[in-house]
């Protein structure tokens, strides 16, 4: 028998007090709640302790444990959410392209949702890390959507895919390439498997850490901690040991540190 998750443990833990309903209201306000409360995080890959997807090791894991996680967990988590409140979503599966040169093949290893209401499909993304999508996205080319910080946009291009970007400093940046084929979980748990086991994955390297708060994003990458706001220079500063980096993670990115040792060695390692 399939795990349903506790909704109203969910909406307590991203701070969601309102009602709840299969709205565009809802939608942005539940991504923008999701997105604030739980960070972007890979410190179960960083101390090779394996990432499970199943509904009720998300749950345990960001939900009760206050944890984080990365875009499978993320997003498998929100489309749970979201199917309770009675949203109609299905996943897709996006190639990044961030830092990375626009012709570039990468590996399909980020999710996103598909939203279909009241006869328009959205799309929606709690799990980018520095860029999440603070919002939700009509699912229409080439026009610039607000968000909670910075403009995003839809670009088609060659092959029927789109390309999600985002205005940074006035410059629009692609963030990932997709299609709009639905995906089944079995999908997202072999990108899974790759990103949080290939001896070549960031994750298994660094630790990478992002929050998107109203005003501004949080990112620490290693020990460098930076705050980002739009249409401002970022405010960077280099982290000392390892009470200095736990304390950012449980003050700026909210989160509740696993137990034992382990993890204070791995930071100590860090570069």
């Amino acid at each position: 028998m399939s795990h349903t998750i506790d909704l109203d443990a969910y909406l307590r833990r991203v701070g969601h007090a309102r009602p709840v309903a299969a709205d565009l209201a809802t939608l942005r306000s539940l991504a923008t709640a999701h997105v604030a409360a739980i960070a972007f995080e890979n410190l179960d890959p960083l101390l090779r302790v394996p990432v499970w997807l199943d509904p009720a090791a998300l749950e345990r894991k960001l939900v009760h444990a206050g944890r984080g996680g990365y875009c499978f967990e993320q997003n498998l988590l929100f489309a749970e959410a979201l199917r309770l409140v009675g949203f109609q979503v299905s996943g897709l599966i996006a190639r990044v392209l961030w830092n990375r040169p626009e012709d570039a093949i990468t590996a399909q290893t980020h999710m996103l949702l598909r939203i279909e209401l009241e006869g328009q499909s959205w799309l929606a993304d709690v799990g980018f890390g520095s860029m999440t999508l603070a919002g939700a996205l009509r699912l229409e080319p080439g026009v610039a959507q607000a968000t909670q910080l910075e403009p995003f946009r839809l670009m088609p291009v060659d092959g029927g895919d789109w390309a999600m970007q985002a205005q940074v400093r006035g410059q629009w940046l692609t963030l990932y390439r997709f299609d709009l084929q639905p995906r089944h979980t079995v999908d997202y748990v072999v990108g899974n498997h790759y990103v949080s086991t290939y001896p070549e994955s960031h994750f298994l390297a660094d630790l990478i850490v992002a929050r998107t708060a109203h005003d501004r994003r949080l990112t620490l990458r290693n020990r460098e901690f930076t705050v980002r706001r739009p249409e401002a220079e970022p405010l960077r500063r280099v982290l000392g040991d390892v009470a200095e980096i736990r304390q950012v993670l449980e003050t700026e990115f909210l989160l509740r540190l696993p137990p034992g040792d382990a993890l204070d060695r791995r930071l100590a390692a860090l570069g």
